[in-house]
């Protein structure tokens, strides 16, 4: 499958039918585990009332923001030991979805923790800090790829960086277990199972799968631009060149 496409045209022609495909199914499940987790399901007193809510958005991102993480380290890291452009393309794209997701998870998590633990934000919370961290490690990454004057230097600069960040997420994974923090432990992904209740579970996992959709989907459709752009790009040379 990654051998497909690794090949820009298998790519091109792969992403033009899955990106619609991808962003329809993913809206439509966001929708219905947003709709169910704010307006349907009940409300929590244990966790403030209503302000629970916001974990229908907050978990979501979370688990993104680190998952996108992951695939721009992979995609660096099969750029660095292969050389596939389309590696280094899609790590391009993922950077700055996954800072905007980080942000989502940064800000929805101060907005719950305010009413829950009396504050918005502790300097010392291992798993405050390690999310923050991975926000700066997206911006570092588009930043200094920005900053280099090749795009070989460029890539091969936002790849090392990215490989080496990958040991801060499974850092945000285990903080609350190593260290003292604020943070509840793990409520979903446990060894003996849930400890949510299904009817908080279900919206909770539909709208994460349908958030991944529309990740998936805005990934490609910033893949597809690039792809254009270097062909524009590698056209206006030809012309030129013949002129």
């Amino acid at each position: 499958m990654w051998s497909i496409l690794a090949n820009p045209h298998r790519f091109m022609a792969f992403s033009k039918w899955a990106i619609p495909i991808s962003a329809a199914i993913g809206a439509l499940l966001f929708a219905y585990g947003l709709w169910q987790g704010l307006f349907i399901v009940p409300t929590d007193e244990v966790q403030g009332g209503h302000i629970f809510r916001a974990l229908f958005i907050h978990v979501p991102s979370a688990w993104l923001c680190m998952g996108l993480y992951v695939g721009l380290a992979v995609a660096s890291f099969v750029w660095f030991i292969w050389r596939h452009e389309l590696a280094d393309i899609a790590a391009r794209a993922i950077a700055p979805i996954g800072a905007a997701y980080t942000a989502l998870c940064l800000a929805t998590g101060s907005i719950w923790g305010k009413p829950t633990w009396g504050t918005w934000w502790l300097w010392d919370d291992p798993r405050m800090m390690s999310v923050l961290v991975l926000f700066f490690l997206f911006l570092g990454y588009m930043a200094l790829r920005a900053a280099l004057e090749t795009r070989q230097k460029a890539a091969r600069a936002g790849a090392i960086l990215a490989m080496v960040g990958i040991i801060n997420v499974p850092l945000i994974r285990v903080s609350v277990d190593i260290w003292a923090s604020i943070h509840q432990g793990p409520s979903v992904i446990r060894a003996e199972g849930p400890a949510m209740d299904w009817i908080y579970l279900q919206p909770l996992l539909i709208g994460f799968v349908g958030q991944g959709l529309i990740v998936a989907a805005l990934t490609l459709t910033l893949m597809r631009a690039e792809v254009f752009g270097q062909q524009a790009d590698a056209l206006m040379a030809r012309r030129l060149a013949g002129d």
